[in-house]
């Protein structure tokens, strides 16, 4: 195949990627058909199993696909001089609103869709998002570490619990906003975060 030939190639498995990541964010992995994928793509039946071996590798590279967008998206975010708390809080300001987008981070997120839905379905898929709620929350828990350096994070629990413990927080609050259609529990995990990242803890 000629570099050029590879590049065409590589774009239409990103188009298929790209234009198929709406169906399932809103429909579910099980609930989005082969043909509804082919039809919203505009390709053949043969062209989609040319790029991808079945269903569940297309999940499988879809989910990929989306974490490796993440993580831009949050060099991106990140990629300034502010405190540590601050960039831990405008990062989860996005779930809750982000004006650049129709949708909220929150509203997008692949993870909060299918986590529940294709664990039990795909141990391919499972260990994908497994892997990429990780590298997450350990970026999380670097920012934390690099808080209490800049003295911007007061807290005397350990970091790693800290992102722990907030990234779980936000996951079910995502869950929560989707259920209730209302956004005050993804505000109530940010004014919790915040009072976390401030060394205060309930009692």
């Amino acid at each position: 195949m000629s570099t050029n030939q590879a590049k065409k190639s590589e774009a239409k498995r990103l188009h298929i990627l790209d234009t198929s990541f709406t169906l399932v964010l809103h429909k579910g992995f099980v609930g989005v058909g082969l043909q509804e994928i082919l039809k919203n793509c505009g390709i053949p039946k043969g062209s989609f199993y040319h790029y991808f071996e079945s269903k569940e590798a297309f999940g499988c590279e879809l989910l990929q696909h989306y974490i490796n967008d993440y993580q831009q998206r949050l060099n991106l975010l990140w990629a300034n001089n502010d405190t540590a708390k601050a960039k831990i809080l405008s990062y989860f300001q996005k779930w809750i609103e982000d004006p650049e987008q129709q949708e909220s981070w929150a509203d997008r997120c692949l993870i909060v869709k299918l986590a529940a839905e294709v664990a039990d379905l795909s141990e391919d898929m499972r260990l994908i998002m497994d892997q990429g709620t990780k590298n997450l929350i350990q970026r999380i828990t670097d920012l934390i570490h690099q808080g209490m350096e800049d003295h911007s994070i007061q807290t005397q629990t350990n970091p790693a619990a800290v992102a722990q413990v907030i990234y779980q927080m936000w996951l079910g609050a995502a869950l929560l906003s989707k259920l209730h259609k209302d956004k005050t529990p993804l505000h109530q995990a940010y004014h919790a975060t915040a009072f976390m990242l401030s060394g205060c803890q309930s009692s």
